[in-house]
């Protein structure tokens, strides 16, 4: 199944279930932005490419941003709308890849948070879409980006990963290694009527390293300003060159 397949049909309805709870997720990634002097300059749009439900977006605007959140998926935007209150958040559908849906904007910070960017398709996708960053950001703008680091191969039974258990739902993923991807498949035994029902669906995602990203962002024109490993995420905040 391709990626938005199946976020739209298997994924989304677990999607803020899954990362525990919400409040508590919004609350740690404000504390992020505002740890890295995160704020609106006299450009206050911010663009947040794989928004989801708003993990990134919510604070951003909390914050004082003008956030566009862009997100291929109607269930999680919709699960945004809900969740946004008066906070000035537009979102947008679209795949963060067809750029002319969110080019208008010269905003000063760019997101791309969470898992999005091994959901590309190839390396040469992130070096487009590296490239249209650069194009879009504002002369004193700065992205942020984190994604898992899917390059070091799980073994055996390591591969299976017990994402989030209720009473009523188990939520397992399995990784099967390719060359330059990984397939995962997103396993859901869910309580129904008493009768436990096993659903399965996987799609596939693009093995990224940190080097990969820095040698990419840096050769765009980026300056890198802080790098690390937080909670099985690579991040990298970068600055346009001076």
């Amino acid at each position: 199944m391709n990626t938005k397949k199946h976020y739209e049909n298997h994924l989304a309805e677990y999607y803020s279930w899954m990362f525990g709870s919400f409040e508590e997720k919004i609350e740690e990634n404000e504390k992020f932005f505002q740890s890295h002097n995160i704020k609106p300059t006299d450009n206050d749009t911010a663009i947040d490419l794989g928004a989801g439900s708003g993990f990134q977006s919510i604070p951003l605007a909390k914050l004082g941003f003008k956030v566009i959140a862009v997100d291929f998926s109607k269930k999680l935007l919709d699960e945004l709308n809900k969740l946004k209150g008066t906070l000035n958040i537009k979102t947008v559908k679209a795949d963060i890849m067809n750029f002319g849906n969110y080019s208008d904007y010269k905003p000063s910070l760019i997101v791309c948070m969470g898992d999005t960017l091994t959901h590309l398709k190839t390396l040469h996708d992130l070096n487009k879409l590296i490239d249209n960053y650069k194009k879009l950001l504002s002369p004193e703008g700065k992205i942020i980006l984190s994604f898992r680091d899917l390059s070091n191969e799980l073994e055996s039974e390591n591969r299976f990963i017990p994402v989030r258990s209720d009473d009523d739902t188990i939520f397992t993923c399995f990784l099967e290694y390719e060359k330059d991807s990984v397939k995962v498949y997103d396993i859901i035994n869910k309580q129904i009527n008493g009768k436990w029902v096993q659903n399965i669906s996987s799609y596939i995602k693009l093995k990224l390293s940190l080097e990969q990203v820095k040698g990419y962002l840096e050769l765009k024109g980026f300056s890198i300003t802080y790098t690390n490993y937080l909670k099985g995420f690579v991040c990298l905040i970068a600055d346009v060159k001076k």
